[in-house]
């Protein structure tokens, strides 16, 4: 997989022009070649919209129980479903039909399973719900748009450098063919979110001048090993332990808190430095990630974000956004602003933003009104990513660097029997990220 740029193409990836530029310098040309750009599919309030669902476990059928829960808008239908595993879109398909009956037309015929199966479901479909492991959503997105589909994804949508430029690339694309794309950063549609940080912007607590984020709680599932499972088998079902897979938590979950300041700062950082490791999680289980990470990230204005992320049970948890400014601060998740221009959201007209976040993308296919949410969405998981590069390495990097890197974690191959990325030596343990060591591998 080749996504290399040219050093004119590299100085143009900076920060300002991120969002801007970066799909014009990738290889993604060869996508907008491949179909010819039209106006999209959209329907009016009484067409139906057929919807495939790429990634059957807990966030994709429930992503899927969402769209299907705009039917209030027009109709809508489940026509497709594909996922690596067969046990999980069929657990997932008992599921949705028991819930919305028959508006899930999901047939033998339009069950697709292997690594292959998302073409599949996307040539059926006119909306595409990506919730695989984040590693496949780069290429999964850039078929969708190949296809002339909307789009929701979940976050984070890449793992790497290379595939957040794939995603900007596409999004691009999926502009000039007037597609509409959502991304499950669904903070953007809660309405205390919403509005604390219209403030902050507008001033509320003068210059920020300094930012805290969280998620720190402890941790998430493990699945043992099970007799005959190829090293590819098992890392795809504990995809969450994979860096080419999950992009470690910092990238996963964290993200959630790093885009709610990049939200407020109505950028990303300059550059970041930070430190990590493994202290409580370290069995064979728990693949190769760290678990716990600490991001000092820089902005453009000097002010600086302190990112905290931790998987460690019996410590302090918190999952939440900070700011400090020059008239006040703000505790942003609980809609807090502190000092002169003082407010306090009320949680009135709040409604789940995971439902609201799907009403507005299809009311967008339904009404043609603009809708693109790739772009923040890769700025954001960039960031994330620029957090863990300087975790695992313990240097300091710029964003120009970090978005300019060339560290592809994707295997080659995506077969059962295919070699995978990262491989577990004869006691069964992974290679961990040592910082200040071999540190080319993660820059």
């Amino acid at each position: 997989m080749n996504n290399s740029l040219s050093s004119q193409d590299q100085s143009a990836l900076n920060r300002r022009g991120f969002v801007k530029s970066s799909g014009v310098a990738l290889a993604g040309g060869a996508l907008a070649a491949t179909l010819p750009l039209g106006r999209g599919v959209f329907a009016a309030s009484n067409d139906t919209l057929k919807i495939a669902l790429i990634g059957c476990g807990g966030r994709g059928s429930g992503a899927a129980d969402q769209a299907l829960n705009t039917a209030d808008q027009g109709p809508v239908e489940l026509v497709a479903m594909a996922d690596a595993f067969e046990n999980n879109l069929d657990s997932s398909l008992r599921n949705l039909q028991a819930q919305h009956g028959n508006k899930v037309k999901v047939t033998e015929e339009t069950k697709f399973v292997g690594f292959e199966a998302y073409k599949k479901a996307i040539s059926l479909a006119d909306v595409v719900i990506l919730a695989t492991p984040p590693g496949f959503r780069p290429m999964h997105f850039e078929e969708a748009v190949r296809q002339g589909k909307h789009v929701f994804m979940e976050k984070p949508v890449a793992v790497d450098a290379p595939g957040v430029r794939k995603v900007l690339a596409a999004a691009k694309v999926a502009k000039e063919k007037n597609l509409k794309v959502g991304v499950g950063l669904q903070r953007h549609h809660q309405l205390g979110y919403v509005e604390t940080i219209k403030r902050l912007q507008d001033g509320a607590i003068g210059d920020i001048t300094s930012m805290r984020c969280y998620w720190n709680g402890g941790g998430v599932w493990t699945r043992p090993r099970q007799p005959g499972q190829t090293e590819m088998e098992y890392q795809m079902r504990n995809w969450y332990y994979f860096v080419w897979l999950c992009g470690d938590h910092i990238d996963e979950q964290h993200i959630h808190n790093i885009d709610v300041i990049n939200w407020v700062k109505n950028a990303p950082p300059v550059r970041a430095q930070g430190m990590g490791g493994r202290q409580v999680r370290t069995g064979k289980e728990h693949g190769e990630i760290y678990d716990h990470h600490f991001v000092e990230f820089e902005y453009a204005d000097g002010s600086r974000l302190y990112s905290q992320c931790r998987h460690i049970q019996g410590c302090w948890s918190s999952v939440s956004e900070h700011c400090t400014g020059t008239k006040g601060s703000a505790d942003i998740s609980r809609y807090i602003i502190r000092g002169e221009n003082a407010f306090r959201h009320n949680g009135r007209g709040d409604k789940n933003p995971y439902q609201v976040e799907h009403d507005r993308l299809f009311a967008a296919i339904r009404n043609n009104t603009e809708h693109m949410e790739a772009e923040y969405g890769a700025t954001s998981s960039m960031t994330s990513i620029l957090g863990r590069m300087c975790t695992y390495t313990g240097k300091e990097i710029s964003w120009d660097e970090a978005i300019s890197s060339e560290i592809n974690t994707m295997p080659e191959i995506l077969d059962w029997d295919a070699e995978t990325p990262t491989k577990p030596n004869a006691d069964g343990f992974y290679p961990i990220a040592m910082p200040g060591i071999q540190t080319e591998k993660f820059v």
